[in-house]
C-alpha cells in the first residue's frame, strides 16, 4: 500500500517553486509529482 499517494506535503515544494520568480525560465518542462512512484 503506498502511503505517500494523495499527501499534499508533497507538492508543497514543487508549487511553491512554480509560483516564485525562480521558475521564470522555466520553459516546456514536465515535473512528476508522484511521491517517488515510478511506472514502467
Amino acid at each position: 500500500m503506498d502511503r505517500l499517494a494523495g499527501k499534499t506535503a508533497l507538492i508543497t515544494g514543487s508549487a511553491v517553486f512554480l509560483a516564485s520568480s525562480e521558475s521564470d525560465y522555466v520553459v516546456a518542462q514536465t515535473y512528476n509529482v508522484d511521491g517517488g512512484n515510478w511506472m514502467s
